[in-house]
């Protein structure tokens, strides 16, 4: 009964502020941070988490020198070390931990002198809890492990984050284009293929069908029976 009331309770306030944003009282950015926040503790890890084949890790056995290569080249701060086991994660190399010596330096290195241990988290858990883990460790970046123990992916505190405030620029992140332009007077140019919910979260609206995921897919589906109906289209 308390999850329920709870439930309707925080329905309720975010129609309410979402009445706001349209009356002006508060703006679109700071709705959608606030729907943010409510949305984490509904997330389970295991949504939004880097799979594991998408994961750079590094091989502790490989050259020093190869290690620095990739390491420099990737664009990344923190790698998942793996050794002979190639299922198992040793520990966590930071960059910075890394590239702070010198070339010559870098050559006699001990990888294991510069590891740091590894977190392991399980793909259940809620975002807003490992958010606070994160936050009281000052580790940014964690091992998602499945029920059998598994490494199943990875997830760090940017990840998190962005479902708050949204998509975080990364120069290193491929160069993406906005599904969704704005040419003045409430004019837009929409791509075909943004998602309904990306859609209703951006112009508040409420669109829904069980069957279709882009609003190009919604429009069709709905064009079809205006075409049937003769009714009007807004």
């Amino acid at each position: 009964m308390f999850w329920v009331n709870h439930q309707k309770q925080k329905k309720g306030l975010l129609e309410l502020l979402k009445n706001s944003a349209v009356d002006g009282v508060i703006d679109i950015e700071s709705l959608k941070m606030i729907e943010g926040v409510f949305k984490v503790s509904e997330i389970q890890v295991r949504e939004i988490m880097i799979p594991r084949s998408h994961i750079t890790v590094v091989d502790i056995s490989d050259d020093i020198t190869d290690i620095i290569k990739k390491v420099t080249s990737s664009g990344h701060s923190r790698f998942p070390v793996i050794d002979d086991n190639k299922d198992e994660i040793i520990g966590v190399l930071l960059a910075k931990d890394l590239l702070k010596r010198n070339t010559v330096e870098n050559i006699d290195i001990d990888l294991h002198e510069v590891l740091r241990p590894a977190v392991f988290v399980p793909e259940s858990k809620r975002l807003n809890i490992l958010l606070n883990e994160f936050k009281s460790s000052r580790n940014h970046i964690a091992i998602v492990i499945d029920e059998h123990g598994s490494v199943s992916g990875l997830i760090t505190i940017e990840d998190v984050l962005e479902e708050i405030v949204g998509e975080i620029d990364d120069k290193h992140d491929e160069e993406t284009v906005s599904k969704i332009i704005s040419r003045g007077n409430n004019q837009y140019i929409v791509d075909a293929l943004t998602p309904l919910e990306e859609f209703n979260s951006y112009f508040l609206s409420n669109f829904h069908d069980e069957d279709i995921e882009t609003i190009g897919g919604f429009l069709i589906k709905d064009l079809k029976k205006f075409q049937k109906t003769q009714r009007l289209f807004q």
